[in-house]
């Protein structure tokens, strides 16, 4: 996920999102006009705050307090995803960064970890953060309350809430929350984690389809709705990226590419209307350049398009071809290059040996077809491979 650097913590970068700049002023703005409400009917019936309501819902009062309050919110979350961050970086798991965005925090692992013991620490670490958060603001708010400073009763009984109900939320069963992650970890003390994630995701997509009914029958909740399709995206992906790792298992980039002895290259000297040609009858879009054996970039379909028609006799390819070209070794993991290329949005890795000379390339219909091969052959199911075996005869 994209977004701003703020600065770090514990070395973990700290983003926010430009969806965050558009939720935090609308919160603000809905905490503000629900301040006498949160009052009236929660704060002093409930918790005996004593607050006259009059007091924080004149002039512009109660959009400040749902300023200070909005931000308060998106700082207690912030320290629950880094109650998930430092139990993972205390079992040596590194930690992408922490995102703030539309729907609250993210933090994005490396590597997620596939020991149940070690998943169910670093999932219920986030809402005992946000537990012990709660208990704090409610030790506060006792001490002030009727205390004659309504301002900050009033901040400390909503943070409160907020952070009980945000505890209690993220342990619903809706995989990839923290809940759906407990589910996981509690799956795989008797089953594979692969299996542990088919199970885990198939639930969180059922609780994502229930709070998505919820919101359409409760007046069309557009946050809930939202929250329910990231949960049932989140769900299907994590469980496809799974299952995609197992499948991979033991198999390197070497075991699925197209050789070098097979490879269709271009030179840098060729014509854009020669390589059109050549896309055309040979059936390929996209090709390395190459130039004396050593390779010097990428050329597609759309970088020869991006040419006039008058102008592909004149034009060579090493004017149109990207010289900043993602990679792959023959050793790379063929899941690490399927990563990359999802991550980079290409199509195909070129492969270079250590000499950096073009020994083949792989493509995501490579990887594609060798996952096709592995589940047919029940390598998947069944995670038998060792490291060093695979159906390619490795």
């Amino acid at each position: 996920m994209r977004g701003i650097r703020l600065g770090s913590i514990f070395g973990i970068p700290i983003k926010l999102n430009v969806t965050f700049l558009l939720i935090l002023p609308l919160l603000a703005y809905l905490i503000g006009s629900d301040v006498g409400t949160i009052v009236e009917q929660v704060l002093n019936p409930t918790f005996g705050a004593g607050i006259e309501a009059t007091a924080l819902t004149g002039g512009s009062t109660p959009f400040v307090l749902g300023a200070v309050a909005a931000v308060g919110l998106f700082t207690c979350v912030l320290l629950h995803e880094l109650g998930h961050s430092v139990v993972a970086m205390y079992y040596g798991y590194e930690i992408d960064s922490i995102t703030l965005w539309l729907l609250g925090g993210v933090a994005q692992f490396t590597e997620m970890p596939e020991d149940w013991k070690i998943e169910l620490q670093v999932a219920i670490a986030g809402p005992v953060v946000s537990v012990a958060l709660g208990v704090l603001a409610y030790g506060g708010f006792t001490l002030l309350a009727g205390g004659g400073q309504p301002v900050l009763v009033f901040v400390l009984g909503y943070l409160m809430l907020a952070n009980i109900v945000l505890a209690v939320f993220n342990m619903l069963p809706g995989f990839p929350m923290d809940g759906g992650r407990v589910l996981r970890a509690l799956l795989a003390r008797t089953r594979t984690h692969a299996r542990a994630t088919q199970i885990a995701a198939e639930v969180g997509k059922g609780f994502a389809l229930l709070l998505a009914l919820f919101a359409l029958f409760t007046g069309l909740n557009l946050y809930l709705l939202a929250l329910a399709f990231f949960i049932y995206m989140g769900a299907a992906g994590e469980a496809q990226q799974t299952v995609l790792k197992a499948a991979f298992r033991g198999v390197t980039v070497a075991d699925v590419m197209t050789p070098g002895e097979d490879l269709h290259t271009v030179s840098p000297d060729d014509s854009v209307a020669d390589l059109i040609g050549r896309m055309f009858r040979e059936r390929h879009t996209g090709y390395p350049v190459v130039d004396r054996g050593t390779l010097v970039g990428m050329v597609t379909l759309g970088d020869a398009q991006s040419v006039d028609e008058v102008e592909r006799d004149a034009m060579r390819v090493d004017d149109v071809m990207a010289t900043d070209v993602f990679t792959a070794t023959p050793e790379t993991d063929a899941m690490d290059a399927f990563q990359t290329m999802q991550q980079q949005n290409v199509g195909r890795l070129p492969v270079v040996d250590a000499d950096g000379e073009l020994c083949g390339i792989v493509s995501r219909t490579d990887l594609m077809t060798a996952f096709d091969i592995i589940q047919q052959s029940g390598a998947a199911q069944s995670e038998t491979m060792g490291p060093n075996m695979s159906p390619f005869g490795r």
